[in-house]
């Protein structure tokens, strides 16, 4: 049986793919799964997609679409997670290409639905944020969901959208979604986060942290993003919705300004004037403003004191949980200090790892004891 898995978002959109195909078909074949190669600035520098030509290695399906595979790495200063999502997962990414906009997109999809021939074809949107009709004051990434639904929609194909722990992006409360969502196609459970366990442990995404989080039996409010946006994580996280495609389409007025778009500068363009920004946008100019501002240097024991007083204020605010990404930015530390802050922390105080977030206890007794290191010794 072959599968065709359309990450909607890219990023953490791919691991809850994998995720998924696991959870709902099981068995030895795995689907194929098409992504952006769009990761946050701690894994890419860069801002926006990457492209085939940021890439060497990579592997060819069809003239127009191109696998991702293990030993293929992006062009420096470009980063991107999908290789070792390649090495990690027993799945194939196929690369997502949104240069040449919607159109381009388009005759992608195309291209591989001529050469896999799938059985089934699921578009796959961690949170919801898909669904958004593009006012929203809290939206803040809808152009690479829109440009992969305003594709979807012109293919001459069956293509069920799939939505999955609604409100967990951050960008649409969950309230606002739940009149949207169709039929429950499945609900996560811990033993469906096991194939992704490993890729949790150093994959940025925070939706998708959440969304195994809550399979897990997380609940709460998790703190995530630069900005601090609180997350709730309810019984609603682990769930999986049908969607209506066409409705879908209806409702997200980007996406129809977009299907005729053949530059992603054009998408852009669009995205500025519907949305009022674009991520794009975002991500240029925090780029710009991480140059600016030398991040600090990981000093143990200053990082635990800091923590305790991140921790205190965060239970003011009724927050029980937080991600890595966010406490390595709060601490004002670098995207690539992430992995070394979690090492310490879990070193620190175990008890608090409820994976892949931090729990922040409630009573904030405890004093905060200063690793031992060895073999894994933090760097100052």
């Amino acid at each position: 049986m072959t599968r065709l898995i359309v990450a909607a978002g890219g990023g953490g959109d791919a691991v809850a793919a994998a995720m998924l195909d696991a959870a709902l078909y099981g068995g030895e074949d795995r689907a194929v799964i098409l992504t952006y190669a769009w990761d946050r600035l701690l894994i890419d520098p860069v801002p926006g997609p990457r492209g085939a030509h940021n890439f060497t290695g990579l592997a060819p399906l069809t003239p127009a679409v191109l696998a991702v595979p293990a030993e293929a790495r992006p062009i420096p200063p470009a980063g991107s997670t999908l290789p070792r999502l390649a090495q990690e997962l027993p799945n194939t990414f196929a690369l997502l290409d949104p240069h040449h906009g919607a159109e381009g997109i388009t005759r992608q999809l195309e291209a591989l639905l001529r050469h896999l021939e799938p059985d089934s074809i699921d578009l796959l949107d961690v949170g919801g944020d898909i669904l958004a009709r593009g006012d929203e004051p809290t939206l803040k990434s809808p152009l690479a969901d829109a440009l992969t639904l305003a594709a979807c929609c012109q293919v001459n194909a069956s293509i069920r959208l799939l939505v999955a722990g609604p409100g967990l992006d951050g960008e649409l409360p969950p309230e606002d979604l739940r009149g949207l969502l169709g039929p429950l196609v499945h609900t996560l459970t811990a033993r469906d986060v096991d194939p992704i366990s490993s890729v949790l442990e150093w994959h940025p995404s925070e939706a998708t942290a959440m969304l195994a989080a809550t399979a897990r039996g997380a609940r709460g409010t998790c703190e995530v993003r630069d900005a601090g946006l609180p997350v709730p994580l309810t019984d609603e996280g682990p769930t999986v919705h049908e969607v209506d495609l066409d409705e879908a389409l209806s409702r997200n007025r980007l996406a129809r300004t977009l299907m005729t778009t053949t530059t992603l500068d054009e998408a852009e363009a669009h995205c500025r004037e519907v949305c009022g920004t674009s991520e794009i946008d975002y991500e240029r100019d925090k780029a710009a403003s991480l140059r600016q501002q030398p991040p600090a240097e990981l000093d143990p024991a200053t990082a635990l004191a800091q923590l305790a007083r991140f921790e205190a204020e965060a239970r003011t605010r009724g927050v029980t949980h937080t991600t890595f990404r966010h406490l390595t930015e709060a601490l004002n530390l670098a995207g690539s200090q992430r992995e070394d802050l979690r090492q310490l922390l879990i070193t620190s105080h175990p008890e608090q790892y409820a994976a892949p977030l931090w729990h922040i206890r409630a009573d904030g007794r405890g004093q905060r004891r200063h690793p031992t290191f060895g073999a894994a010794r933090i760097p100052t």
